[in-house]
């Protein structure tokens, strides 16, 4: 005779990019086994990749997790984390202020301070209804995708700032537009679009840098207050890392 399962409730969000109503699940023992092998791993491609699997595994609608913007998965994941294991975080932070000891020289504070963080009141900030299709001259635009994923990855064995900013425009071109057609970027390889920038003057390439600013992300400011030596600063939450596990 099989075991009998456990009901689970099913939640719903709305997606900031587009309105569009995701239902999921809580994860379960089985995720949560996932995330403690991804943590205890401290490698940020299989924490992501965990990410991926899990979001697969609880949302219960039709959506490319791999494709979906990136605020909108980080928006998801927050939610999700929120209804399986909780909506408060309990973060940790040491301090970081310079005091005199009783010898007079300067030392590190290092008092660590606990801050409780109810991550439903965390929203994407920034402009959701951004104009994607920047025009370069009288005749020539392009039309950007909101970065997803696989921005995450650009970084890798990359050091120059620019190239990860190259990369980072190939991968969120839709298409680019003349007076005549259109050339979709999946019809295209990678080199073409590279060849294709390569081509742009400065000030035209400085538009399409300029979609990636004000971009909606995910990112909340803590007030910060030392206890022990009452230093008072303003931390930035940025990105889901900080409420992986």
């Amino acid at each position: 005779m099989a075991l009998p399962k456990i009901d689970v409730p099913i939640y719903e969000v709305e997606l900031p990019s587009n309105g569009k109503k995701i239902r999921f699940r809580p994860f379960t023992v089985k995720e949560e086994k996932l995330f403690l092998m991804a943590s205890q791993s401290d490698d940020a491609d299989s924490i992501f990749k965990t990410i991926i699997q899990v979001l697969n595994n609880c949302v219960l609608d039709e959506i490319d997790i791999e494709k979906t913007a990136l605020f909108d998965i980080e928006y998801l994941f927050l939610n999700l984390r929120a209804r399986s294991i909780g909506e408060v975080v309990e973060l940790s932070y040491k301090c970081n202020n310079e005091v005199s000891g009783e010898d007079g020289q300067s030392k590190t504070c290092n008092n660590v301070v606990n801050i409780d963080v109810n991550v439903l009141d965390i929203k994407p900030s920034g402009n959701s209804s951004k104009d994607k299709k920047i025009q370069l001259t009288d005749k020539l635009g392009i039309a950007m995708k909101y970065p997803t994923l696989a921005v995450l990855e650009l970084s890798k064995d990359k050091e120059d700032e620019l190239d990860i900013i190259i990369e980072m425009i190939i991968d969120c071109i839709d298409y680019i537009y003349d007076e005549h057609n259109i050339y979709y970027a999946k019809d295209s390889t990678k080199e073409e679009l590279m060849e294709f920038l390569d081509s742009l003057q400065s000030k035209e390439l400085d538009k399409v840098k300029d979609f990636f600013e004000d971009l909606p992300k995910l990112e909340k400011d803590l007030d910060f207050k030392c206890k022990k030596c009452g230093h008072e600063e303003v931390i930035k939450l940025e990105g889901i890392h900080n409420f992986f596990v």
